[in-house]
């Protein structure tokens, strides 16, 4: 599997995983990602500023990612906690796997690839937030040695548990 930016070109496989994320989060009663977000503008907004990534297993794609270098405004402020550093780190958001590539080790290999991204550019951790009631990505955080941090909330007032890990 290879592990690229994606181009405008992906739009539709990329927006196939997540109604796939969508369908299976809403199926487990996670209310996260149920009112359109993120749509595709979303998705190709991410493309145009080259922050999407897609996990490519030959011409199928696996997963999806969006890695932000430029911080993340609603993780100026932490409550309930605070991050493990100060300085400079990498956001990531919207991660997705395809469902036919869930519970493969896909989701695991895209986050090492992401490390080995941070890693190449100097940065020192990667910050993540998911819903409290995401109960698979937080044991995939977990498992992927992240730590929880406390609690932000997006610019629409939604609670989100923060979690970072030092690379």
């Amino acid at each position: 599997m290879k592990f690229r930016k994606s181009a405008i070109s992906d739009l539709p496989g990329i927006m196939e995983i997540i109604r796939q994320a969508q369908a299976y989060m809403k199926g487990n009663g996670i209310d996260q990602w149920q009112d359109g977000y993120p749509d595709a503008n979303t998705i190709v907004n991410d493309i145009n500023k080259g922050c999407s990534y897609v996990l490519a297993d030959n011409d199928t794609l696996a997963g999806t990612a969006a890695v932000f270098f430029d911080g993340e405004k609603t993780y100026n402020t932490i409550y309930e906690g605070e991050w493990l550093t100060a300085g400079s780190y990498a956001a990531v958001h919207r991660v997705a796997v395809a469902g036919s590539y869930r519970n493969t080790g896909a989701a695991g290999y895209m986050m090492e690839c992401i490390e080995n991204l941070c890693l190449s550019k100097n940065v020192p951790s990667i910050r993540i937030d998911t819903h409290e009631d995401n109960l698979p990505m937080r044991k995939f955080l977990k498992k992927c040695n992240f730590q929880y941090c406390g609690i932000i909330y997006l610019e629409d007032g939604s609670k989100r548990l923060a979690f970072e890990k030092l690379l």
